[in-house]
C-alpha cells in the first residue's frame, strides 16, 4: 500500500515537473529568437550589413561601366 502512494505521488510531481520543463523551454526559444532575430539582433544586423555590402558592390560595378561605355556621337 506504501509503494503504490509512493507512486502515485512521483507521478503527480512528474506531471508538474514536466510542465514546468516546457515553460521553461518555451521562454527559452522566445528569448533566443528576441535576440537573434529582434530589432538590433545579430542576425538581423549581420544581414543589413551583408545586404549593404552586395548593393555598394553592385552599384560601383554599374558606375564603372557605365563609365568604360564609348560614347557614340
Amino acid at each position: 500500500m506504501l509503494k503504490r502512494n509512493i507512486a502515485i505521488n512521483a507521478k503527480k510531481k512528474k506531471k508538474g515537473q514536466s510542465t514546468i520543463e516546457y515553460i521553461i523551454l518555451v521562454a527559452a526559444v522566445l528569448a533566443a529568437l528576441l535576440v537573434f532575430l529582434g530589432p538590433g539582433g545579430i542576425f538581423r544586423t549581420a544581414f543589413n550589413n551583408t545586404l549593404s555590402t552586395g548593393t555598394n558592390g553592385m552599384e560601383d560595378m554599374a558606375n564603372r561601366l557605365q563609365s568604360s561605355r564609348p560614347t557614340s556621337n
